[in-house]
């Protein structure tokens, strides 16, 4: 399984789940649409209206601290995101991603390399196999611990909800 997009290089550490989904929102019952029209609009304000199905954000470490809401893996999904590449995850929102089939990418050289030549592979395209655990910015590859069969079992049922469901039949 292998995946391309564009690249969306967020240049920061502690990117919270406040920038990611707003908290004035969290208790707002939107649609998927709705949920996505916020994603990281406190950190980019033209993010929702400019991703695309397929994207990939690069980001720093400890991506998604803050508090444990889902709505901060979700919108960025609903946006179209196929997955976040990180120097680290909050686990909490690793955590969440797994349980929401969102592609949680720990790959520290890969983060360190897309935002130090963050102009130069602006409006590019990267690929990422989470089977094989490879990130490439064009002929540029980078390594990481693939997801665990289970976390892919999880991912191919469409979330952990599905999956305890098929489990128990």
């Amino acid at each position: 399984m292998q995946f391309r997009g564009r690249i969306w290089i967020l240049d920061e550490d502690d990117i919270n789940t406040d920038v990611i989904y707003p908290g004035k929102y969290t208790y707002e019952l939107f649609s998927e649409e709705e949920m996505a029209s916020h994603a990281l609009e406190d950190f980019d304000s033209s993010f929702a209206e400019n991703v695309r199905e397929g994207d990939m954000i690069v980001a720093g470490g400890n991506f998604g601290c803050g508090s444990s809401r889902e709505q901060a893996v979700t919108c960025l999904k609903y946006a179209g995101v196929k997955a976040v590449i990180a120097a680290s995850f909050a686990r909490i929102y690793y955590r969440n991603a797994i349980n929401q089939a969102f592609y949680p990418i720990e790959c520290p050289d890969a983060s360190r390399y897309a935002r130090e030549h963050a102009k130069e592979l602006e409006k590019s395209e990267i690929s990422l196999n989470p089977q094989n655990g490879t990130v490439a910015f064009g002929e540029k590859v980078f390594n990481f611990s693939p997801l665990t069969d289970k976390a892919l079992e999880i991912f191919d049922a469409g979330g952990l909800v599905a999956y305890t469901k098929k489990k128990i039949g």
